[in-house]
C-alpha cells in the first residue's frame, strides 16, 4: 500500500522569462513545421488543425489560443506560458514542455504520447479523458485539475505532486515512481493502483486507493 510518508517532491521551476514580450505578427510568428520562435505573446491566436514538426517556441505566452485538434511531433516549448488556452483533442507526440505553465486551460481528450514534461505547472485546467502514456514527468505539479479518466500508464513519474486534483478512475498501470505525491485528491475507482508503491498519500484519497487495490488483488469488501 501507498506509504503516508515520503520525501517531497521537488516544486517545479517557474519559466525564465527576463525579456519583453512583442506581440505575434502572423504569419511571420505562426507555429509551424522547423520554426523557431523566442519571446513572443500570443493572444487569441488560433491553431485549429494545424500539423507540426520539428518546431521550437522559448520565452513565450500563450492566452485564449485554441489549439483544438492540433498534431505535433518533436516540437518544444521552454519557457512558456498558457493562460486560458484550448487544447482539447490534440494529438502531441515526442513534444516537450521545459519550464511551462498552463493556468485555466481545457485539455479534454487530449493525447500527450511519449512526450516530456518538465518543471510544469497544470493549474485550475480541465484535462479529463486526458492521455499520457509512455510520457516521462520530472518537477511537474497539477493543481486543482479535472484529471478523471486521464490515462498515465507506463509514464515516469518523478517529482510529481497532484493537489486538490479529481482523478476519479484515472489509469496508473505500470507507470515508474520516484517521489510521488497526491494531497487533498479524489482517488475513486482509480486503475494500476499497486503501480503507486511509494507514493505518499494525504488526505481521503488514501482510503479510495486502498478500495482500489483491494479490487485489483480481488478482495470483495462487504459491509
Amino acid at each position: 500500500m501507498p506509504s503516508v510518508t515520503a520525501v517531497r517532491p521537488r516544486n517545479p521551476q517557474a519559466p525564465r522569462n527576463r525579456i519583453t514580450f512583442r506581440p505575434a505578427r502572423m504569419p511571420d510568428d505562426a507555429l509551424v513545421e522547423d520554426a523557431m520562435i523566442r519571446g513572443v505573446e500570443y493572444n487569441g491566436d488560433v491553431f485549429v488543425g494545424h500539423a507540426v514538426e520539428l518546431a521550437e517556441a522559448e520565452q513565450v505566452r500563450f492566452e485564449n489560443a485554441r489549439f483544438t485538434g492540433m498534431n505535433t511531433r518533436q516540437v518544444v516549448f521552454s519557457d512558456a506560458t498558457f493562460q486560458t488556452c484550448d487544447f482539447a483533442t490534440v494529438r502531441a507526440q515526442d513534444t516537450s514542455l521545459v519550464r511551462a505553465e498552463v493556468f485555466a486551460s481545457r485539455i479534454t481528450g487530449a493525447s500527450w504520447s511519449k512526450s516530456h514534461f518538465h518543471d510544469v505547472r497544470f493549474e485550475n485546467s480541465r484535462a479529463d479523458l486526458s492521455l499520457w502514456r509512455h510520457s516521462k514527468f520530472k518537477a511537474v505539479t497539477f493543481e486543482g485539475c479535472n484529471l478523471t479518466g486521464a490515462d498515465f500508464q507506463f509514464a515516469e513519474l518523478r517529482d510529481v505532486q497532484f493537489r486538490s486534483c479529481d482523478l476519479t478512475g484515472a489509469q496508473f498501470a505500470n507507470v515508474q515512481v520516484q517521489r510521488l505525491r497526491f494531497e487533498d485528491c479524489t482517488l475513486v475507482d482509480v486503475g494500476g493502483a499497486a503501480s503507486l508503491k511509494g507514493a505518499a498519500v494525504q488526505g481521503p484519497g488514501g482510503m479510495e486507493l486502498a478500495v482500489a487495490l483491494a479490487r485489483d488483488a480481488g478482495i470483495r469488501l462487504e459491509p
